[in-house]
This record gives C-alpha cells, sequence and structure tokens, in this order.
C-alpha cells in the first residue's frame, strides 16, 4: 500500500488536502481546551468558572443538530471558510477581555468560539467523506489522526510555551493569524472545492424511513440500557480530572514552559502511543477483554495524580502522573472507540456512531463541568481520589456488557469465514 499511494499523484494531493483540513480542524480545540485553561488560571480565574468551558464544549456534541444545513445548503468550503474566519476573530477578541471576572460577553464569544469549530468539524469530515474513496481511506485516516494531534500540540502546549516568550496577547494574535492563513488556503487552491456528489439530494420519506430503521436498530441492542450507561460513565472518571489537570500545573508553580512542554507536547506523544499499544492489545485480546482491562489502567491511572497532589511530594511526580495519565488514557480510548464502532450497524453506522458517541461527549462535558467545583470545594488531592471512585461505576455495568460485545465480536468472526 505504501508503494501504491506514493507512486499515485491524485492521492498525494488528496492526502495532502486531508493533512491541511484536519490541522486547521485541530487548530481550535487545543485552543480552547488546553491554552485557555492555562491563560484563566494565570489570570486568576476560579475553578469553577475553568470547568463551565467543558459546558460550552457541549458544540462538538449538539453538532449533528444543524448537521442536516451542511449537508443541505452550499459546498463544504462555503461553511469551512467562514467557520475558520470566525474562529481567527475570535481568538483575537479573547484577549480584549478581563477575564477575572469574566463578564457574559466573554462566555458568549467562547460559545461562538466552540460552536464555529464544530461547525467546521462537520464540514471537513463531510469533505473528506466526498473526497476519498473506499480503498483510501486507511491511509487518509493515518495522515489525519497526525495531522489534528499535531495542531493539538501546536495550538496547546506550544501556544503555552510560545506565551512564556512573548505574553498572551501576541500568542494568541499569532494563532489567529495561523487559522487565517489556513482559511486563505482553502480559498485559493482547488483541490480545496471539488463538487459535491449529485446525488446528495435524497427522497425524504426514504431518508426519514432510514431513520427509523437505524433507531430501531439500537432499540433492538441486547442490554441496551447498560450499554447506554456504560457510554455515558466510562470516560466520567477520566473527563473529570482531565478539566482540572492545567489548572493544577498553574496551581503548583509549574512554569508555562513546563505545562506547555510536559502535559501539553510530551502528553499529547504518550497519548499517540497509548492509543497505538491499546489499538494492538484490542484488536490481540479482544474488544471485551482490552475493555476492562486497559479500562482499568486508566482509571488507575488518576491516582498518579492523586498522589502528586499530596503536600510535600517530589516535583517530578507530577512530571510522571501527566505522562501516565496520557499514556493510560489514550491505551483506554482505543478500546472505548472500538467498543462504539461494534455496536454499530453497518448500514447504519454514521446514525448509529453520531449516537452513542453523542452520548460519550454529553457526560464529558458534564463531567468536566462538576470537575471544576469539585476541585475547588475538596482541594485538589481529594478531588484527584474522587475522580479515581467516579470511574468504577461503569465498571460495574461490565457483568452485561461483555457478553454483549463477545457476542458481536462472534457474529463477526462467523460471518468473515461464511465470506
Amino acid at each position: 500500500m505504501g508503494q501504491a499511494w506514493t507512486s499515485d499523484p491524485a492521492l498525494r494531493r488528496k492526502l495532502l488536502v486531508v493533512a491541511v483540513l484536519y490541522f486547521a480542524e485541530g487548530v481550535p480545540y487545543g485552543f480552547i481546551n488546553i491554552a485557555l485553561s492555562v491563560y484563566f488560571r494565570t489570570q486568576g480565574m476560579p475553578l469553577e468558572q475553568i470547568g463551565f468551558l467543558s459546558i460550552l464544549g457541549l458544540a462538538w456534541s449538539l453538532k449533528v443538530l444543524w448537521s442536516p444545513l451542511v449537508d443541505r445548503f452550499g459546498s463544504r468550503a462555503a461553511w469551512i471558510v467562514p467557520s475558520q474566519v470566525v474562529i481567527a476573530l475570535g481568538m483575537i477578541a479573547v484577549t480584549g477581555f478581563e477575564v477575572s471576572p469574566a463578564p457574559w460577553t466573554f462566555w458568549a464569544l467562547i460559545a461562538l468560539l466552540c460552536t464555529g469549530s464544530a461547525t467546521q468539524d462537520l464540514a471537513i469530515d463531510a469533505y473528506t467523506i466526498d473526497l476519498l474513496e473506499t480503498g483510501e481511506l486507511g491511509v487518509a485516516n493515518g495522515v489525519r489522526i497526525g495531522a489534528y494531534r499535531v495542531a493539538l500540540i501546536a495550538s496547546g502546549g506550544g501556544l503555552v510555551m510560545l506565551s512564556a516568550v512573548l505574553g498572551w496577547s501576541p500568542t494568541f494574535i499569532a494563532v489567529a493569524v495561523m487559522m487565517a492563513t489556513l482559511a486563505l488556503t482553502v480559498v485559493i487552491f482547488r483541490p480545496f472545492h471539488q463538487p459535491r456528489p449529485v446525488n446528495l439530494k435524497s427522497n425524504p420519506e426514504a431518508l426519514q424511513k432510514q431513520l427509523r430503521s437505524a433507531l430501531t436498530g439500537i432499540r433492538r441492542l441486547p442490554q441496551i440500557w447498560a450499554i447506554v450507561l456504560f457510554t455515558l460513565l466510562f470516560k466520567v472518571g477520566d473527563a473529570m480530572m482531565g478539566s482540572m489537570i492545567s489548572p493544577f500545573w498553574v496551581d503548583q508553580g509549574f512554569t508555562r514552559t513546563e505545562i506547555g512542554l510536559v502535559s501539553g507536547t510530551f502528553g499529547a506523544g504518550a497519548t499517540i502511543v497509548g492509543s497505538m499499544v491499546g489499538g494492538f492489545l484490542t484488536s490481540y485480546w479482544g474488544i471485551a477483554r482490552g475493555l476492562w482491562v486497559l479500562g482499568g489502567f486508566q482509571a488507575l491511572s488518576n491516582l498518579g495524580y492523586w498522589v502528586a497532589a499530596l503536600p510535600g511530594m517530589w516535583r517530578y511526580t507530577t512530571y510522571l502522573a501527566s505522562i501516565g495519565e496520557s499514556f493510560t488514557g489514550g491505551m483506554g480510548s482505543a478500546a472505548f472507540m472500538a467498543f462504539l464502532m461494534s455496536l454499530c450497524d453497518k448500514r447504519f453506522s454514521a446514525t448509529h456512531y453520531a449516537f452513542f458517541s453523542f452520548l460519550f461527549g454529553f457526560s464529558r462535558s458534564i463531567a468536566g463541568f462538576l470537575g471544576g467545583l469539585g476541585a475547588a470545594h475538596f482541594g485538589y488531592a481529594h478531588f484527584f481520589f474522587y475522580t479515581f471512585l467516579a470511574a468504577l461505576p461503569a465498571f460495574a455495568l461490565l457483568p452485561w456488557v461483555l457478553p454483549v460485545i463477545r457476542g458481536l465480536e462472534q457474529e463477526s468472526l462467523a460471518l468473515a469465514k461464511e465470506s
């Protein structure tokens, strides 16, 4: 496959388009979820308000509500470019506000940033599906994940490190210029303007019937009540703690360079490695075993931050806690995403995956908000221990969930043998 794509100019051009688009998709996500939380804490914002970022992050879950508009009206670029302009202007506007305390207009600006980013994601995902043939998806997804992670490093940890040299305002302006450059790239170059498929407008009655069939398929899954609860709860402890990691680093007296390098850059690298290891182990063991073993490591890693937050602990314990949490979080995510995909009927994979990812994203946002309240009320050490406890209820559902997964795996094996 490697020789095939390197010798195909058309595919190389497509991969370059995918890389640019998913780098653009990762920039605002890293800016909002990594850089802003450090900025807020360095400006003295209370933890409860920092946790509110996760509530505004519900835009990434709720984007399914306006996805029909992106499908029905205009070209993909007609949605991508305005979204990128809104993001760039929002990044500049952030510098004009005092954030301790932050006025309601500031939170409205952050909400607009989140909505613009979520809308950009919708259009980019749709354009990528339009652009690629089925046989090109494997190599393209590798490029996609790599470009997205590089963007998270650049706009998250990299931005925090740069702010230590330039200050916050020039750094925010620099990332806004980068976003505007990406928008200009999409406007100028023709590979970002491939016509949409001619058969995109479907019969409304057929679409309604397909949606009803997809929802019926979800309801007919065995132990659907346990599956829904497990999907809601599996990442709660991880998300609750994750929303307070950057403020914890700030309050422990770490420099912005340390935060950006260790928690941001090294952490992102550890997540990538953890995802690769988790994906291999999940394929080797099967989803059922991978889910509870790797999920267990994910939950246990929260105790690393509990230890790091205890009085008098060695400074570098926080470094170890960060790398461990990122690595095990990547492993747990690999197993969890495989679990969600295994639940999807291939006839309705988009609808089914959107439903389960909505559940996961919703609980993640609520958990992040509660994280701010919990850290402020209990203090970091007690709070991090409680996030470990918050991860345990999901495992109580495994006696109902695991037999369903094993059944689906056996069905898949049987179908593979028949074919």
